[in-house]
């Protein structure tokens, strides 16, 4: 994606460019939380192996922990510390971070993950390498402290789950840990804008594999999540209204009437009720119907529902047993 389609954000700190040449691109968005993201930088520049560019990219940070992140990287070469214009969120931060650099990789690493080891990046960009049809690698998502599998991170079928420590091809991967190649990323043309926060990994994913693209998970590359399993979700804020409207504008999308989407909308109405966030979901559905008639349609192709046959849906059975499993599975029981 190209870096023109976007203002040139501030420069605060670090290299002002990167090299000609080199393997990885990491992005680090960032919003406060500047020890966590203090940490998520100094484990990317850490990485050996591969030559390397890191670039945060903050939406917002107080002025105090803007001016931290500003000392980890001062005066480095391998890294660039940028402020964008305002909040763009995570699709659109990432859009954003994305087109500073030119690498032939992206890895993206969340502001409070870790690479497990310092080869962890390498054997990412070697993985896309191996595998000229391979458009993206999610990695494995660890327990930071305990190094237990972040079970509230697996964005893949439950059935796969006792696969974690394995590799399969997928249909997403999970935002906290994953590289993308950049031809694959250029061809699908990044990430939805209008998603902001919550399923633009799958947005992408079905783009790519509409275009003859593979994703795979690979249990062999980690990194550590330091996110708790029991603050996970928080239904206060806003975070239903985007996980209701984006998953409903993906489908519509993708060619699904409104009236397909109805089993699938009541669910997460029942889900929202109980958890005391109705209105949340019954905006964010009128909202996803909003967004969608402004956006140009992704219908699958042969090769996509071909592959998503093979990699998704049959694991997961029957549409209403298959939604039903999914937002309970995926979600907190309430309190």
């Amino acid at each position: 994606m190209s870096a023109a389609r976007y203002p040139q954000p501030e420069l605060v700190a670090g290299a002002a460019s990167a090299p000609d040449d080199y393997d990885a691109d990491v992005i680090i968005l960032a919003m406060d939380r500047a020890e966590d993201t203090i940490a998520a930088i100094a484990s990317a520049r850490a990485q050996q192996g591969v030559a390397k560019h890191v670039w945060v990219a903050d939406q917002g940070s107080k002025p105090e922990n803007l001016a931290k992140l500003a000392a980890a990287v001062a005066g480095a070469e391998d890294a660039t510390l940028v402020r964008l214009d305002r909040n763009h969120g995570v699709a659109g931060g990432r859009n954003r971070a994305t087109a500073l650099g030119h690498a032939r990789a992206i890895f993206a690493l969340d502001n409070d993950a870790e690479f497990a080891d310092a080869t962890t990046l390498a054997r990412a960009v070697a993985a896309l390498d191996e595998a000229p049809d391979l458009a993206a690698v999610g990695c494995r998502i660890l327990v930071y402290a305990t190094g237990a599998e972040d079970f509230p991170s697996w964005g893949y079928p439950i059935s796969l789950f006792p696969k974690a420590a394995g590799s399969f091809d997928a249909c997403t991967f999970v935002g906290a840990g994953h590289a993308i190649r950049r031809a694959a990323w250029d061809q699908a043309g990044g990430y939805d804008d209008a998603l902001f926060f919550c399923w633009e990994e799958f947005d992408f994913s079905l783009r790519a594999i509409n275009q003859g693209w593979r994703i795979r998970y690979r249990g062999d590359i980690a990194v550590r999540h330091k996110v708790s399993g029991e603050h996970r979700f928080s239904w206060s804020g806003t975070r239903w209204h985007y996980f209701v409207r984006n998953r409903l504008y993906i489908e519509l999308k993708s060619g699904a009437s409104a009236l397909a989407l109805l089993p699938r909308f009541l669910a997460y109405t029942v889900r929202g009720a109980r958890n005391g966030v109705l209105r949340q979901g019954l905006a964010a559905g009128l909202a996803a119907l909003r967004l969608a008639r402004h956006a140009p349609k992704q219908l699958p192709t042969e090769v996509g529902r071909d592959y998503m046959a093979r990699n998704d849906a049959v694991y997961r059975g029957g549409l209403l047993g298959r939604v039903r499993r999914e937002i309970l599975a995926a979600l907190p029981a309430p309190k």
